[in-house]
């Protein structure tokens, strides 16, 4: 009864442990990603962003014509 057991971790242990952390992290980083929700209503997607006559587009054309010959 003079034996002490040894407070040692064996390969699998060490297997298990390095596993749970492994999937414990990717678990908590999926929850921390889906937490943006989708702010935009359905009729606000469908809406046309593109204007043709706005300052920006006009100046984009503007600058970027092809050079005349």
């Amino acid at each position: 009864m003079r034996d002490r057991h040894k407070g040692t971790i064996g390969r699998r242990q060490l297997l298990r442990t390095g596993i749970i952390g492994i999937v414990a992290t990717a678990a908590s980083a999926l929850e921390s990603s889906t937490v943006a929700a989708d702010t935009e209503t359905h009729d606000v997607k469908r809406k046309a962003r593109y204007q043709a006559n706005s300052a920006e587009v006009q100046a984009f054309y503007r600058v970027n014509r092809y050079p005349k010959r």
